[in-house]
């Protein structure tokens, strides 16, 4: 039977709390030689890589984001016993951590996350990446909750519980001249009118495609975005509605 050496686990946690093995040493009150030495003897009595090693950066790996969930939750309910033995009041903050979708508009993520914030006992912590990549992690429960714009897969939808929060409504912008230009007869007139779209297969651009299908209009793909933020400030620019 293997066991699990605590204090390996201390120095590893330690490790991904501070953000990298220097600043684990100096909160630590040791060598980085030591935090190194115990962050590869957990890594052997486990089997696995918990750091991927980018460079002089650290960043935990898929098991790495399991192990440090685990070990946030030993290390505080070892310090609210410490509190409870001593009548101190209990003031560990509980992790939340949420997985956003790289697609979410962030005035909607704000708007969604703001109630997590109000409560003094939480500390939240915000992961975006895709929505097939958080949803994998939602399943290793690396996070907590995902907030995403587009429903999960059959296979994983079978696993989790999923909730609408929210729909909002789609508008188009643009700089006034090419506001004034296209407003008149709309939307009929967005036929041939330069665009600003998000990337093609994200769930806003296939919404907006089916809405230009069922429209009969075929506008002028200038560019695609990822980043809504990067498509806006093009859009101020006047090279396309947005």
């Amino acid at each position: 039977m293997r066991h699990l050496n605590y204090h390996h686990l201390r120095y590893f946690w330690a490790v991904a709390e501070h953000g990298g093995v220097r600043q684990a040493a100096r909160a630590l009150h040791v060598t980085q030689p030591t935090v190194s030495g115990q962050l590869r003897q957990l890594e052997e009595a486990l089997g696995t890589a918990l750091f991927d090693r980018r460079g002089r950066s650290l960043a935990l790996t898929e098991k790495g984001e399991v192990v440090f969930r685990y070990a946030e939750s030993i290390f505080t309910i070892g310090s609210e016993l410490l509190d409870a033995l001593e009548d101190r009041p209990t003031g560990q903050l509980q992790r939340f951590t949420v997985g956003v979708a790289d697609g979410l508009p962030k005035t909607a993520t704000v708007m969604l996350l703001e109630p997590v914030l109000s409560s003094p006992r939480i500390r939240l912590v915000v992961r975006e990446g895709s929505p097939e990549y958080l949803l994998s992690r939602l399943e290793t429960r690396a996070v907590d909750a995902v907030l995403t714009d587009r429903p999960a897969r059959p296979a994983v939808a079978s696993r989790t519980v999923s909730h609408l929060l929210g729909e909002s409504s789609i508008s188009i912008y643009g700089p006034q001249p090419l506001a004034e230009r296209y407003r008149r007869g709309f939307p009929q007139s967005l036929d041939g009118a330069p665009f600003l779209l998000p990337q093609t297969g994200s769930p806003l651009r296939q919404i907006l495609d089916r809405w230009f299908r069922t429209c009969e209009v075929q506008p002028d793909v200038v560019a695609e975005f990822d980043d809504g933020a990067m498509m806006k400030a093009f859009g101020k620019d006047g090279f396309g509605l947005f």
